[in-house]
């Protein structure tokens, strides 16, 4: 799931070298092409997360719905991915961003696909060079389908006995502040986890013994089924991959947030919940 700097630079020297995939995004940035051009990882292809990790956004479905596998596939096919590629992602905010690449792709059918463990920070932390304007990657051939990584969809997580959890900022959750989306607040029940608390100062995911603790402190227990969301299907992959090394299996809500609060038909709680 993860790589460290030293293993990335291997495995590019090597018969086999990674397709390797940087997904500079974040709420509010909308230039993250202009970042990438900028300085990016020698070979590096760069993602678009709205147009190339998501259809189109709707109020029905939310601002980042999942792509239709043939999309995706059409994507991943240009950039140089084919049927058996180790894939490696990564973006300059701890893998925050990324994490919807790596998500996708293993929803898509493909196994090895891992993270750059600190992004693109602990590649200038090792004092490694970066190229500046656009790749130009070769086609791939790879065959996508869907459904390997479990989804939910809105009307199930109405309706779940599983422990949900927001991966939001708190004040989010707590409806202090609401950026972009129709309602402040969150999904009744939901429990507060902040995605970018999975990460240490540096970037890097916590050990995976902290991170048990951590989710174990949130009252989830072995066996428990679990539900991520967050504000539109992005962050919430993160902390997926956080209950993954955690030992945990969890389902995405793709619509997240965006999805449930611009339906006026769904409760919203403001605050904490009362056993949080």
């Amino acid at each position: 799931m993860l790589i460290t700097v030293d293993e990335l630079t291997e495995a590019m020297l090597s018969d086999r070298p990674p397709v390797v995939l940087d997904v500079r995004w974040q709420l509010g940035d909308d230039r993250g092409r202009d970042h990438y051009r900028d300085g990016h990882i020698p070979g590096a292809v760069y993602v678009d997360l709205d147009t190339e990790l998501a259809a189109p956004a709707s109020a029905a479905r939310g601002r980042h719905p999942l792509p239709d596998a043939a999309e995706l596939q059409a994507a991943a096919r240009r950039w140089g991915i084919d049927d058996g590629s180790p894939v490696v992602v990564y973006d300059d905010i701890g893998n925050l961003a990324s994490a919807r690449a790596w998500w996708l792709l293993r929803w898509g059918g493909l196994t090895d696909v891992r993270m750059l463990d600190g992004g693109l920070g602990a590649w200038r932390s090792a004092g490694l060079r970066l190229s500046s304007g656009d790749a130009t990657p070769r086609s791939g051939s790879v065959t996508l389908s869907s459904d390997r990584m479990p989804v939910v969809d809105i009307d199930q997580v109405a309706d779940t006995t599983a422990v949900v959890v927001d991966a939001r900022a708190p004040e989010r959750y707590r409806g202090e502040v609401e950026p972009v989306d129709p309602r402040a607040g969150h999904i009744p029940g939901a429990r507060s986890a902040p995605t970018a608390a999975n990460l240490a100062a540096d970037g890097t995911f916590l050990s995976p013994d902290r991170l048990r603790e951590r989710f174990t402190e949130l009252g989830i227990r072995d066996g428990d089924d679990v539900i991520a969301y967050c504000g539109s299907g992005v962050n919430a992959a993160h902390e997926i991959a956080a209950l993954e090394l955690a030992g945990i299996p969890a389902a995405l809500f793709p619509g997240s947030w965006s999805q449930w609060s611009a339906d006026p038909a769904r409760p919203v709680h403001v605050g904490q919940d009362a056993d949080r």
